[in-house]
């Protein structure tokens, strides 16, 4: 690698990273009109490297079924992450690295795949089979797993989103002037579940949970519940055809304080709310969008802090931050039964108790059971058969009581009565 040219090197690296990846892949570049972003498939991703490549040139990590950076669209999770912030703690680079190799590496965390020395901090990158959207949560438990593991070193908690972009091999930190370098350090993907058993066993569903177990599962279930709730906005606001107007700053509200719940970093959710917003028919202003879910960050911020919980508690409530039920969602943005059908999590009593008894249903049909149609299908049946044995037993004996009918068929004397009236009614 130490041959080749800083074409060559980020060509390189994002193929490395990329290859045989599906969807979109964001190439991002500071420049003096902002932070500029292209998304491009892999295929012509080395053209566009060609034209892009310079100072502080950024590439996403994992890949989008749209042409938008947005955690919500999300097409394969490709890798793990940990940025490292060594130069504040004023630690040099090499020295980390010689101290992750002794102490972390395949002991509280996996080996990295490759290294990127980013010209002031390092990235550590960890390469996995690709997953879907849906993996979502248990992806971002681990995530979050190796930042802690890392804190110390610097780790930076803010950047454990999905939708996160780093610098790319062969381009320049203009902070400091700095090539920006790769070290390879193997090409096995790990599979995430494996990951997990062998470094978060805790995420393990159990009956019973005590302790740090029940803590893991709970903040597990919480990114979970996070995630869905941000596809709800997403869906809704599909399924109005993106007019929402009357309702706009109730869902900017709503998703910049799940994002900021869901990623841990207000700057980041604030851009995916604006990119949210620009997605409307009648799209709000940006400052009137800040304006509107400023109190969004301020929640998150007081559910992250100890002092605002206990004051939250003795107050009666579960603690800071906002602890909204489904009902006042509901309410707030007016959802219809027929919306709630095609939500996950924002369902009312009414649909929560259809798919509670479609969930039944279909647990008897997995252990055997019979779904109604088929029930009444076979009681009918029976029916008929009873009543072709109790017409040959008349045709024989025309005189037998009741009684005697019941006997020599083998049903109660209660059963042949009714039998008899459907007899008469053909």
């Amino acid at each position: 690698m130490e041959n080749l040219n800083a074409y060559e090197r980020a060509k390189y690296h994002a193929w490395f990273h990329h290859h045989e990846a599906d969807g979109y892949i964001t190439l991002a570049k500071k420049t003096k009109k902002g932070f500029q972003q292209f998304h491009v498939k892999p295929k012509k991703l080395a053209l566009k490297l060609s034209k892009w490549l310079g100072e502080d040139v950024y590439f996403s990590q994992n890949t989008f079924y749209k042409p938008q950076r947005q955690i919500e669209l999300i097409r394969q999770l490709r890798s793990l992450y940990v940025d490292l912030d060594c130069y504040l703690l004023n630690y040099d680079p090499k020295w980390i690295i010689g101290k992750l190799e002794l102490e972390f590496f395949n002991q509280s965390i996996p080996e990295p795949s490759l290294i990127i020395f980013s010209g002031r901090g390092v990235v550590l990158v960890w390469l996995i089979d690709p997953v879907p959207y849906q993996a979502l949560p248990l992806w971002q438990a681990v995530q979050n797993h190796f930042v802690q593991q890392l804190k110390a070193m610097g780790g930076d908690t803010r950047a454990t989103d999905a939708a996160r972009v780093f610098r790319l091999d062969g381009s320049i930190n203009s902070k400091n002037g700095e090539a920006v370098q790769v070290q390879y350090r193997h090409d096995y993907r790990y599979v995430l579940r494996d990951i997990q058993n062998e470094y978060l066993p805790d995420l393990q569903p159990k009956k019973k949970t005590r302790g740090r177990r029940k803590t893991v599962e709970r903040l597990f279930n919480t990114y979970s519940l996070h995630h869905a709730r941000l596809l709800d906005l997403v869906k809704l606001v599909e399924l109005r055809n993106h007019d929402v107007k009357g309702y706009r700053e109730t869902i900017l509200f709503l998703y910049r304080y799940w994002q900021c719940c869901y990623v841990a970093d207000s700057e980041e959710a604030l851009r995916q709310t604006l990119i949210f917003n620009s997605q409307f028919t009648e799209p709000l202003a940006e400052k009137e969008v800040i304006r509107a879910t400023k109190s969004a960050e301020k929640a998150w911020k007081a559910k992250n802090t100890e002092e605002a919980n206990a004051v939250a508690k003795e107050k009666g409530y579960p603690g800071a931050g906002y602890n909204l039920k489904n009902a006042k969602i509901i309410e707030w943005l007016d959802i219809t039964e027929d919306e709630q059908v095609q939500l996950q999590t924002i369902i009312g009593r009414n649909e929560k108790r259809k798919r509670n008894t479609e969930a039944k249903r279909e647990q008897r049909r997995k252990e055997g059971m019979k779904p109604r149609n088929a029930y009444i299908k076979a009681q009918k049946e029976k029916t008929e058969d009873k009543l072709w044995l109790l017409q040959k037993a008349l045709d024989r004996y025309p005189n037998a009581t009741q009684k005697q009918l019941g006997i020599k068929l083998g049903l109660s004397q209660q059963r042949i009565a009714q039998l008899l009236k459907e007899v008469k009614n053909r």
